[in-house]
């Protein structure tokens, strides 16, 4: 009975390095694809400032991922993590894995070998974007688009300052791929 007893804590310790691992792998993944999501809407205001071709920031394309990896990897080390974050492609949207590696161990138990064992998770983040242009767009000309769940924005790239783009959460949604 206190073999099966010590058995089920190993278990249970091999399961709590596990869960941290992912939370950690989450944690970066997301964390990555918001500084990503940030850098689009920092591009897209922009391009409409300088009359470029901000439809491409606004559907998601033109993104360097410039920051996100770090960003990630900050946030793993603040899990007590190491990550390994790369940007990726989900469904053709623009997204971010990480794979992470536990600093810690699971731990010394009766199972041999596991005080040694780091857990590992991989995830990954998807950026997709919110809005939808209507087919009358020309570019340089007054556009109006929707984004899910908003009232219509209207864009005049004659008049306009980064502050009339709505928050990046409007624009752009960011969440666990499946």
């Amino acid at each position: 009975m206190l073999f099966v007893a010590f058995a089920f804590f190993a278990f249970a310790q091999a399961a709590s390095a596990r869960n941290g691992a992912q939370s950690a792998a989450d944690a970066a993944a997301l964390a990555a694809a918001q500084e990503a999501r940030e850098e689009l809407v920092e591009g897209l205001g922009l391009a409409i400032g300088e009359g470029g071709d901000w439809l491409d920031w606004l559907t998601g394309n033109g993104l360097t991922g410039a920051g996100a990896q770090e960003a990630g990897q900050s946030l793993a080390a603040l899990n007590d993590a190491k990550a390994t974050v790369v940007a990726t492609e989900v469904n053709g949207y623009p997204g971010f894995q990480a794979s992470i590696v536990t600093n810690y161990t699971v731990g010394d138990s009766i199972i041999p070998g596991t005080e040694s064992q780091h857990a590992k998770a991989d995830a990954t983040a998807v950026i997709k974007p919110r809005c939808d242009v209507g087919s009358s767009f020309a570019p340089g000309r007054t556009v109006q688009f929707t984004c899910d769940g908003e009232e219509p924005i209207e864009i005049d790239p004659d008049d306009f300052e980064v502050d009339d783009l709505p928050k990046a959460s409007v624009l752009f949604s960011v969440h666990l791929a499946d």
